[in-house]
């Protein structure tokens, strides 16, 4: 028996040296991991991305699946939350533990679990804001189980460039920020931005976006936007100092519930005139985001230079022809004219609220 046990050690070592020398490229380090029965919670959603626009409800799927072996478990958590470019802070959104569910700021009151069956936890978000776009992650919490997975919301709009009276180049972070909120907008995220180059979007001057980076999209290399003999694409900078450094800004805005409009007057007015027209018919003096959303969204034409509330002048032309943007679609800039000129109409806006 004794030498029977040896032989077998000696065979065993004798063919460990052949599997080395056989597999001697194998890395040296390498763990592989086998889990016999696979994991006893899972999480899942149907789809990558859903699309909505402002004022909607969005439907964000998940769905878990516990190993059937498990007891019920009445303290089993359901779990949303926002992720944001700094991956180390993620928003509270909504908690759900049995009968006990919760929503989170802004979030309050606007956001529920479908709840279509006990392994359901898609999350329905109503009263969508621009805020709302960006990733969401679903965890579900099971005792000492859990699992995750992202869902992306986007939002049907337009990213337009944007600069103040002062000029280009003009606006650190924050104040970019408060720019785009003050047009009815939020800054746009590179992934926006993107999908607008990829649209036909062509910007020369560079501008925030909303992970603190600083961009611009070039459709038509030309020498003075990084050189005639480069290719098309987004221009970066990278990451910059938000509170010293300063550039335009790329905002981005959606659908809203109101009515833009041309406000037909029997002269053409002053900005402080502009103002009080509108405020007579009922309305606001319009926001740059707000004419850039009928231009996009809903195909608004006019040909009429008008006042907006940032003191610029601007018309949209869905249709080009002649004397009214005759090669391209566009919203029209006529600059920051003199306040006191009389020279110009009104847009105005109407909110159903």
């Amino acid at each position: 028996m004794t030498f029977l046990l040896l032989f077998l050690l000696v065979l065993s070592e004798s063919r460990a040296d052949n599997f080395e020398e056989a597999y001697s490229d194998l890395e040296t380090y390498r763990t592989i991991y086998i889990s016999e029965n696979g994991p006893r919670l899972s999480v899942d959603t149907a789809q990558p991305k859903v699309i909505s626009q402002r004022g909607g409800n969005a439907t964000l799927p998940c769905k878990f699946n516990r190993d059937s072996s498990l007891p019920p478990n009445p303290k089993l958590r359901i779990k949303w939350t926002k992720l944001t470019s700094d991956y180390l802070k993620e928003i509270d959104v909504f908690v759900a533990m049995g009968f006990h569910k919760k929503s989170y700021g802004r979030f309050h009151g606007r956001v529920h679990l479908q709840a279509a069956s006990e392994s359901d936890a898609t999350l329905v978000i109503t009263e969508i804001t621009l805020e709302d776009y960006g990733k969401y992650k679903c965890e579900v919490i099971d005792g000492l189980e859990d699992d995750t997975a992202v869902v992306s919301l986007d939002l049907q709009g337009i990213v337009f460039p944007y600069f103040p009276r002062l000029g280009r180049y003009n606006l650190n972070f924050l104040e970019a920020e408060k720019a785009c909120r003050d047009q009815d907008a939020i800054v746009a995220s590179f992934e926006q931005l993107y999908d607008a180059w990829r649209d036909g979007l062509d910007w020369c001057n560079a501008g925030w976006l909303s992970d603190g980076s600083v961009q611009y999209p070039i459709t038509k290399p030309r020498e003075p936007c990084g050189g005639k003999n480069t290719i098309p694409g987004v221009r970066n900078y990278g990451i910059r100092d938000k509170q010293k450094e300063q550039y335009d800004v790329f905002c981005f805005t959606s659908n809203y519930k109101g009515r833009f409009y041309y406000l037909i007057h029997s002269s053409k007015l002053t900005y402080d005139e502009a103002v009080q027209a509108c405020q007579k018919d009922g309305a606001q003096i319009a926001k740059v985001g707000q004419m850039y959303a009928a231009w996009k969204l809903l195909g608004y034409d006019r040909c009429d230079a008008g006042w907006l509330a940032d003191g610029s002048v601007r018309y949209p032309i869905s249709k080009p022809r002649r004397r009214c943007s005759p090669t391209e679609a566009a919203v029209r800039f006529s600059g920051f004219p003199d306040k006191k000129h009389k020279l110009y109409g009104v847009y105005c806006y109407k909110s159903n609220n």
